[in-house]
């Protein structure tokens, strides 16, 4: 039993580090968009059941299934996007070494969808805090919305 487990740890190791080596940079830029993406879950959803104690007669207020799945399903999403973004770089960075061109890191466009989907959680949390009756701080949501901007743009 201990040398299964010895095994699945020491293979565990290996995978990490083979991940961590892939992608560098963006590993943590993954793991803190899969904490964000977490919080924004349970902020929402916190600030579903706020707004039903507010509104107990309108049903237009509170958590809904429907709309709980649906932000999973966004949320799942995000996985397809960044893996078709890594991809991206990947190709990118294999074809270029063939032809001679090097590049600094692997990952470029994987990191700025990552950001860029870190910087949408953000503003979704500052708003469920909103919607909770938190006083939002208006120079953290401008710089974040003109963030959001500038990628979108570049």
């Amino acid at each position: 039993m201990e040398k299964k487990l010895d095994l699945e740890k020491s293979a565990m190791g290996i995978i990490s580090a083979w991940i961590m080596d892939q992608f560098g940079l963006l590993f943590p830029a993954i793991s803190l968009l899969t904490i964000l993406m977490i919080t924004d879950y349970i902020s929402g959803m916190l600030a579903s059941k706020k707004e039903a104690l507010d509104n107990p007669d309108n049903n237009q207020y509170g958590w809904n299934s429907r709309k709980s799945r649906i932000g999973i399903y966004k949320k799942s999403s995000y996985i397809f996007i960044i893996l078709a973004a890594v991809s991206t770089d990947y190709v990118i960075y294999k074809f270029s070494t063939e032809i001679g061109i090097k590049f600094e890191h692997k990952t470029i466009f994987g990191l700025l969808v990552s950001v860029w989907l870190i910087i949408n959680e953000l503003i979704s949390i500052l708003e469920n805090a909103g919607r909770m009756g938190a006083r939002m701080p208006e120079f953290l949501q401008k710089v974040l919305t003109e963030l959001r901007g500038k990628i979108d743009k570049d």
